[in-house]
């Protein structure tokens, strides 16, 4: 199970990389997606979030920096060069994925980059992941894009039906969403079927927030309080 894993992990420089960049190119879209990549040369994987411009060029990718729980018999972990924000023509973009939300710090190495459309894919279907969402956004005061899946027994391939007979049908219910800077529900969540979330999102709000709350500016006590993240990268054009 583990080789075959492996070998359908997806490495950076690969002709598979490139066809996911040219349908991204001819889409003309910005397109955060998540991968389990594995390192040209050796064994590790990595779980992945590439980042791509809608030219379909891979601008960078965050590799998850903890993995959670029995994840660690899978993936590496990441480091700092992988906090990434890129400075695009429809905001500042950057992640985290899943459980590293959790991490105070790692929140606060995207907000110090000035992070404005903060993305948040994961695998947890929990009304408590709901709630974690809504805090990032009211506490960043950014606009906040959490991506589920929704995967059922049958898009299990043949050779693992027998693995999962016992589950129930749907194995993971969803719950995709985005979530405005004052923690309101702009679109979903969106649960046990598969779709498309949209919304329209307007950044001046981001600065009408910020009066009263700017978690790295007026609201931060920086005479009290020292953060530095070594060798994270300065803020990217995409």
């Amino acid at each position: 199970m583990w080789l075959d894993y492996w070998n359908n992990s997806l490495v950076e420089d690969s002709e598979y990389t490139a066809l996911i960049g040219a349908a991204i190119k001819e889409a003309n879209m910005f397109v955060a997606l998540g991968v389990t990549e594995k390192e040209a040369a050796g064994g590790s994987l990595f779980c992945s979030l590439f980042y791509f411009n809608c030219r379909g060029h891979l601008i960078g990718k965050h590799r998850k920096l903890k993995p959670t729980g029995l994840e660690r018999y899978i993936w590496a972990e990441g480091g700092s060069d992988s906090l990434l924000t890129f400075n695009t023509d429809i905001g500042r973009i950057g992640g985290l994925i899943c459980w590293e939300n959790y991490m105070p710090l790692a929140r606060t190495a995207m907000y110090q980059k000035g992070i404005e459309i903060y993305l948040a894919p994961t695998a947890d279907t929990r009304a408590s992941w709901q709630s974690t969402i809504q805090h990032i956004a009211l506490e960043g005061r950014c606009f906040v894009l959490s991506a589920n899946q929704y995967v059922t027994k049958s898009d299990y391939p043949s050779r693992y039906h027998d693995d999962v007979q016992n589950q129930p049908e749907i194995l993971s219910s969803g719950g995709s969403v985005i979530v405005g800077p004052d923690g309101e529900i702009l679109a979903g969540p969106l649960w046990n079927e598969e779709g498309l979330l949209t919304a329209e999102l307007d950044f001046q709000v981001l600065y009408k927030f910020k009066l009263d709350f700017d978690v790295v500016g007026h609201y931060s006590r920086s005479d009290i309080f020292k953060f530095n993240v070594p060798g994270q990268p300065d803020i990217s054009k995409g």
